[in-house]
């Protein structure tokens, strides 16, 4: 359990807020980059970490993260005209670049013209995996790009989507890193189920309670479900944790094909976020089309409006709950993985209040993901650098197998998380 003091600390992020200071140290997914494909094609609005912003590519190919109000009149530049490397405001004809630097005032002689003297708010930008990335913090503090393993990999070898959720972006996080709900919330009831899940004679599921193996490093830490299968056997999944809201697990495409994915939970504000979907091929083979359709997931077109991100399954309709499928064919009776995870975090509440939880064991990583953030704010609040700006993330991978009980899975599925890059075990 956490006390409402501290719940409030790590959950709200909007400007000036502690949690919301720390996050803005680290490059944040602000959109897909199809959102902004053309050059000089239409603005977008963003919402990001309680600031309302307006994003767009300018005729030269480069993305600009400006304040959505105009500093002149404080009217919307969503409506903005965006041309010749700049939008400009259709109210007065007032001209920003990408940098937020004042370049035109149509409504002023040329003579009178104080553009230089004008410059609003514009984030940093780079464009990595399909996503536009935003740097919102100080400049002389700027980490490392994000180069993610899955943003390195070719366009025909990744996969990332994005849904609206409606609640805090930990508690969605939290969902993402507990490995003990994914094999009860996540079962099929049937082998022969088509839906997505996970089948009754998938080890996931017969294996045992999980034991919890936590260990810290610096960009987070990489945790271990290691759940007894039998008389001799182990089933062993790895995950990690990447400050401040990324998740690595080991997936399998719906063609079959090994992959790498995870999620990133991105604060809209304090009780809405952006989750971010992605996945890649661990091999040579490239994603299908049906691959990317994401029906076993519940991220795809059948279940998410592609122009508004919203899920199509939502509160108002029990997100497509069916009681006959619950008893028939799955645990859960929602269709979707990852839409049963917003069903149940969605039912929290806006902010789930925390000191009315009892935790166990099977908890820890989400503890300790808790005791990180934390610790991230105070490295902020003493002048330093939070844990994860660094780049030792960029190459991990996570990973799934059945070994016998007395291996060393550490070695066997982990060894580039060697002890000298483990902070301390939990």
């Amino acid at each position: 359990m956490l006390s409402p003091e501290e719940n409030e600390l790590i959950t709200r992020v909007g400007p000036g807020t502690p949690m919301g200071n720390t996050m803005r140290r680290y490059w944040i997914p602000a959109l897909l980059s199809s959102e902004v494909a053309e050059p000089d094609g239409a603005p977008v609005r963003v919402r990001l970490l309680g600031e309302d912003l307006v994003a767009f590519r300018d005729t030269e190919g480069r993305v600009g993260l400006l304040e959505e109000l105009c500093p002149h009149r404080r009217v919307s530049l969503y409506f903005g005209r965006n041309e010749e490397c700049g939008l400009r405001c259709i109210y007065h004809g007032w001209k920003f670049d990408v940098d937020g630097k004042c370049v035109d005032q149509l409504n002023e002689p040329e003579e009178q013209q104080f553009k230089h003297k004008v410059r609003m708010t514009a984030y940093p930008t780079v464009e990595m995996g399909g996503v536009i990335w935003a740097y919102m913090g100080p400049k002389e503090n700027m980490p490392a790009p994000p180069k993610f393993a899955w943003t390195q990999v070719p366009e025909t070898h990744r996969h990332c989507t994005k849904v609206i959720q409606e609640c805090n972006w930990l508690q969605a996080l939290e969902g993402g890193i507990d490995t003990s709900h994914a094999p009860i919330l996540h079962r099929l009831l049937t082998d022969n189920s088509t839906r997505g899940g996970f089948k009754p004679s998938h080890p996931f599921v017969r294996g045992k309670a999980p034991n919890l193996v936590v260990d810290i490093t610096d960009y987070g830490y990489m945790y271990a479900g290691v759940r007894p299968l039998g008389d001799s056997d182990i089933h062993v999944r790895t995950y990690h944790f990447i400050l401040p809201f990324h998740q690595i697990r080991p997936s399998k495409s719906e063609t079959g094909t090994a992959l790498d994915a995870g999620h990133c939970w991105v604060p809209i504000d304090d009780h809405t976020c952006m989750v971010f979907n992605w996945s890649y091929s661990l091999s040579d083979t490239p994603l299908g089309e049906e691959d990317r359709l994401e029906k076993g997931l519940g991220n795809g077109p059948l279940h998410v409006d592609q122009k508004t991100f919203r899920s199509l399954f939502n509160r108002s309709n029990d997100y497509g709950l069916d009681r006959t499928v619950q008893r028939t064919e799955s645990y859960s009776g929602i269709d979707g993985i990852n839409q049963q995870d917003r069903a149940l975090q969605e039912s929290m509440g806006p902010i789930v209040d925390r000191s009315k939880e009892h935790l166990g064991p099977a908890d820890k990583a989400i503890i300790q993901a808790r005791r990180l953030l934390r610790q991230a704010v105070k490295a902020v609040e003493a002048g330093q650098n939070p844990p994860g700006t660094g780049t030792s993330y960029y190459t991990i991978t996570a990973g799934e197998e059945v070994l016998a009980r007395d291996a060393d899975w550490h070695e066997i599925m982990a060894p580039d998380i060697t002890p000298e890059k483990i902070l301390q075990t939990v």
